[in-house]
């Protein structure tokens, strides 16, 4: 059964976000998916995209990518937290298939190891969490 995959990707610290898609385009080679990729202006607008979709019922899962990086004042800690619980509510409320790939990091240079593919791969880390939970949603559901 071929899953179709929707990744919603924030355009904001772009050279990241391709970086995570990178990740997660080799985390399904070889898997028997479709994808599709949809670009956002910021995590903050992650999960009202990844909720439009769902009610085109196009999908079996999402993957949230994108990248927030502490600045001078409390916009990080917004940003950080709201779409976090965006995407929790959508994963816990709507029984939606999630990975979750923001990074939330103090220094670009962090955001960078944390997508990069040859070090922590966190793209990979969120098409695999997302291939997890169809798995688990399959066993529930009738």
């Amino acid at each position: 059964m071929t899953h179709r995959i929707l990744i919603v990707t924030s355009r904001y610290y772009e050279h990241i976000s391709l970086e995570l898609e990178a990740g997660v385009a080799e985390a399904f080679d070889g898997e028997d998916v479709t994808l599709e990729t949809i670009l956002v202006p910021g995590a903050f607008e992650l999960p009202g995209a990844i909720a439009m979709a769902a009610d085109s019922a196009r999908y079996d899962g999402y993957i949230a990518l994108g990248c927030v990086i502490r600045g001078e004042t409390s916009h990080y800690d917004y940003v950080c937290g709201e779409s976090a619980r965006g995407l929790m509510w959508l994963a816990t409320e709507r029984r939606l298939a999630i990975g979750y790939g923001i990074l939330t990091v103090e220094t670009e240079a962090q955001a960078q190891v944390r997508a990069d593919r040859q070090q922590k791969n966190k793209g990979r880390d969120a098409a695999i969490a997302c291939l997890e939970m169809l798995k688990l949603r399959k066993k529930f559901v009738r």
